[in-house]
């Protein structure tokens, strides 16, 4: 790999280049060659980025164009968020095998790196570009050249204190352990050293008990046992670690560790009760999963689907119409998006449904094929999927309320119409009519040529669409298995007129909400109104970045990222009196005081990437989303040419009524007194999965990818209002 291949890349049918393909010295970039002035950044990619290798003809391209390669000489690099996957052809079957296994291994190198191993492969990223003549040292001109890149501006007085510091030989240029020690000195944490010394006393060391007074501070059990397990997973020292002792090194190196993230990683894991009733969950949930840009032209592929089921999506949407050769076809009909054949989603649809969770995956038909094509759709249903498809209740009688997503675990359900005892079909659903709107005219021939046959109705058990016709009706039927569309609009309306009814109707019946057909750039409504009222499926397009998905992603990070979550209790009875627009004080609601102290930010990324000298001027945004009368945000100032180690101590402060339903946004953006500013990371979580104390927040990208070693240091705090806890552990003087 070190030495590089010559492999060709496919795109399309005609499209197909020789490109070297060679593993850079770091053992985790590899640069690939490019003919592209437009992007010239892509030419080399990071094994981090990496989502999965595939081996064969295992992707959309390779099957349409792959064809006239042996399987064993193809395969396709995956890559994380929305970027464009590689598809490759190895001279050999050797070859392939050597770059798909070496590959994984370095995929699972860099997924074992701690943050600090991170952070010093950025650094050295940085040092391999400013040292232009490549002769392994530095001078002062890229030193101070490196310090641009890695985003921070500082007084050239500073920068000369620094080198001359480290320059021992005097030769006027740093080599190798002068550049290690000059880095060093750049990636210091005064904050985090702070608190060491805070805790650690005199001695400069952490020992067992004074470790335990942290973890309070933590809000985590201050345990002997703990303890140990600090020092044995993150001292450096082997020495410290015989003696039971946590140095400054192992300090940081915890600190910098998933058990300083904000995040409680507990709920990495499924710890929900997975035994409830299909109707008690928030599922995670796709419009248009086929698109992969807009709704009017863009292409439709099951790429897209493959996407959406890796990010734990649990419930996938098919636009069925006739297509040419007898094989029906998915696209967003009356448009120009692009056609693909049914069978090939389903099969994409078959080999990914459990790769992110072994619960339920829903497959919301939207069928407007005719009878011929509609039996062919049936077969492929049935033959495609075998015993994963379910095809009758769980217990072969009528159920009263839906199954649980444990006892479907593992199996696909079918959300469409089914003929009714009189073999008529149940009523259009509002999506149905929206696309039957578009349609100048429908004759009573083409809808009778639309009829639905007794085999796809078969295939409907428990999320039988029917028309919502007021939740008075609902509840006089009582039918657990039928479920409803709503538009985003008439999903609001029915919030804001009759919420708690909604929440009620929610305890019985599967819900699903969709974008407006208007929304042609394929944006997305803001979920957290949907969930307010208990809707389930509350279906966003998964291709469109934005604060809606990232709320979508905070939602369901938690549980194992299974896609299903459990709602709070309150909204789980059927008599509940819950209402999402005022809840009641009192009704089995905690209101808390959340208290964030924002320290510092490490390791931003530039925004403008194309200006050699443009550094970010960052400012922290923290907003809450849930409730109405929680939705709240604040802001800090902004710190001018200082992206690396931005520091603020500012305080922020947020009142929360409803804890079980909010949702906690941090966004860092660069201030822009000009215009708006521009986005440089977020992370969204459950303020359920909030962990108190000193914390990282590992900030990502637009597309949801990692930005390591991306950070934001934070202090946070949650004091029940009924308790006046107030702030009773005191932080280090600096804060």
């Amino acid at each position: 790999m070190l030495k590089g291949s010559k492999l060709q890349k496919i795109k399309s049918q005609v499209w197909k280049k020789p490109r070297q393909l060679r593993l850079q010295g770091d053992g985790l970039s590899v640069w690939c060659e490019s003919k592209s002035r437009r992007k010239p950044s892509m030419s080399t990619f990071s094994v981090m980025e990496i989502q999965s290798v595939r081996e064969g003809h295992q992707s959309e391209v390779m099957r349409k164009h792959g064809r006239g390669f042996s399987e064993q000489q193809c395969f396709t690099i995956v890559f994380q968020g929305n970027r464009t996957n590689l598809d490759l052809v190895a001279e050999t079957p050797e070859e392939r095998r050597r770059w798909v296994r070496g590959l994984h291994k370095l995929m699972a190198r860099a997924a074992g790196m701690s943050q600090r191993e991170k952070l010093h492969h950025w650094i050295h990223q940085y040092l391999h570009k400013a040292d232009k003549d490549n002769d392994s040292e530095m001078s002062f001109q890229e030193i101070k050249d490196l310090v641009k890149m890695i985003n921070l501006k500082v007084n050239e007085e500073y920068i000369t204190c620094l080198f001359q510091q480290c320059d021992r030989s005097k030769s006027s240029k740093l080599e190798e352990h002068e550049i290690e020690e000059f880095c060093q000195l750049l990636m210091q944490r005064p904050e985090l050293e702070e608190i060491f010394n805070y805790y650690s006393g005199e001695d400069q060391i952490l020992a067992v008990r004074e470790i335990s007074n942290f973890l309070k501070e933590q809000k985590e059990v201050p345990s002997e046992e703990n303890g140990l397990s600090i020092i044995q997973r993150h001292e450096l020292n082997e020495k410290a670690k015989q003696n039971q002792l946590l140095t400054r090194d192992g300090f940081v190196m915890y600190m910098l560790s998933p058990d300083g993230d904000i995040f409680n990683h507990s709920h990495d894991l499924i710890y929900q009760d997975m035994g409830q009733p299909l109707s008690h969950y928030f599922i995670s949930s796709s419009h248009n999963t086929y698109l992969m840009e807009n709704q009017l032209g863009g292409p439709s592929s099951t790429e897209a689907y493959i996407r959406a089921l890796l990010r734990g999506c649990r419930c996938v949407e098919l636009d069925c119409w006739d297509g040419a050769n007898g094989e029906p076809v998915v696209y967003h009909g009356h448009t120009l998006t692009s056609k693909i054949l049914f069978k090939d989603v389903v099969t994409a649809i078959r080999d990914y449904a459990f790769k992110m969770s072994p619960f339920p995956l829903i497959l919301s038909l939207e069928n407007h094929c005719g009878v011929e094509q509609q039996m062919v759709m049936a077969r492929h249903f049935t033959n495609i999927l075998g015993n994963l498809l379910v095809t009758g209740p769980v217990d072969g009688k009528e159920p009263e309320e839906l199954p649980s997503p444990e006892e479907l675990k593992g199996k696909i359900v079918i959300r469409g119409k089914r003929l009714t005892g009189s073999g008529d079909v149940d009523s259009e659903t509002p999506e149905e009519e929206e696309e039957e709107e578009e349609e100048e005219s429908v004759t009573n021939e083409e809808k009778s040529r639309k009829r639905m046959t007794q085999e796809m109705s078969e295939l409907v058990v428990y999320c039988r669409n029917t028309r919502f016709q007021g939740f008075e009706a609902v509840w006089s039927r009582q039918v657990a298995c039928e479920t409803s569309s709503f538009s985003e609009t008439k999903a609001k309306k029915l919030i804001n007129d009759c919420g708690t009814s909604f929440v009620r109707h929610n305890t019985l019946q599967l819900s699903k909400v969709y974008p407006l057909g208007s929304r042609i750039s394929s944006s997305n409504f803001n979920p957290q109104d949907m969930w307010n009222a208990g809707c389930h499926l509350v279906s966003l397009n998964f291709q469109k970045c934005g604060a809606e998905m990232d709320l979508n992603e905070g939602r369901f990070r938690q549980n194992g990222r299974c896609g299903y979550v459990l709602k709070p209790d309150f909204m789980r009875s059927s008599d509940s009196a819950f209402s999402p627009t005022k809840p009641v004080p009192g009704a089995g609601l905690d209101r808390r005081q959340l208290v964030i102290d924002v320290i510092t930010a490490q390791q931003l990324p530039k925004v403008n990437k194309t200006k050699k000298n443009s550094i970010v001027d960052p400012q922290v945004r923290v907003e809450v989303h849930g409730v109405p009368e929680d939705n709240a945000s604040g802001k800090t100032g902004y710190v001018t040419n200082n992206g690396f180690n931005p520091v603020w101590n500012e305080v922020l402060r947020f009142g929360i009524s409803v804890p079980e339903l909010a949702l906690i946004r941090f966004v860092v953006e660069d201030y822009d007194t000009a215009s708006s500013n521009d986005f440089i990371g977020q992370f969204t979580l459950p303020f359920t999965s909030v962990q108190q104390g000193y914390r990282h927040v590992h900030l990502l990208a637009k597309d949801g990818t990692s930005l390591s070693p991306a950070t934001l240091f934070v202090r946070i705090r949650i004091e029940s209002e009924s308790s006046g806890d107030g702030d009773c552990a005191q932080p280090p003087p600096h804060i």
